[in-house]
């Protein structure tokens, strides 16, 4: 009776775990990281989950306090959020989720981590944004070309009809 009413009391008790990234929460594409649980309890089973896909999840038993799961030739595939929780012999029940770990895997063009598909975007944004430029460039260098050219012409024609209309009046004056 003792026992069930302290499995019970366990049950609702169970203090979050706590998640690390060793070394680091950032890793190099196809490196590695270690993500450690860590609990209250020892002869505990650990369980890592991702926030991102429901389907993952990793368990492993320890007759200590803690549990390192080893990702191995990550990609930005694999970054996202990260938790842990366990349950002991007596419970059988999950502990609440440790706080969410936040794991970057460094892309290889640019180290920061950013999509290939935001890379893209920009590129295709710049390069319309630079096309589009030239493209105004060149219809006002070639509408002032036209202008300029248009207003001298018509500038000569209007000097040649004054030419033409003064000639008679002086000769209509002889």
């Amino acid at each position: 009776m003792l026992t069930e009413f302290l499995s019970l009391l366990c049950l609702e008790m169970l203090p979050k775990p706590t998640l690390s990234a060793l070394p680091s929460n950032m890793v190099e594409h196809r490196g590695n990281v270690s993500l450690r649980c860590q609990s209250h309890f020892q002869n505990v089973t650990f369980m890592l989950g991702k926030l991102q896909d429901s389907g993952y999840r990793q368990e492993q038993r320890s007759t200590g306090h803690e549990a390192e799961f080893l990702l191995t030739h990550l990609e930005p595939k694999d970054a996202g959020m990260y938790f842990c929780a366990y349950k002991t012999m007596v419970s059988q029940e999950w502990s609440e989720e440790s706080e969410h770990l936040w794991l970057q895997v460094k892309d290889n063009d640019d180290g920061r981590g950013a999509p290939a598909a935001k890379k893209s975007t920009r590129f295709i944004f710049a390069a319309t944004f630079t096309c589009l430029s030239i493209l105004l460039l060149f219809l006002s260098i070639f509408f002032i070309n036209i202008c300029t050219q248009h207003g001298s012409s018509s500038h000569e024609e209007a000097t040649k009809r004054t030419r033409h209309s003064k000639f008679p009046k002086e000769e209509a004056a002889d």
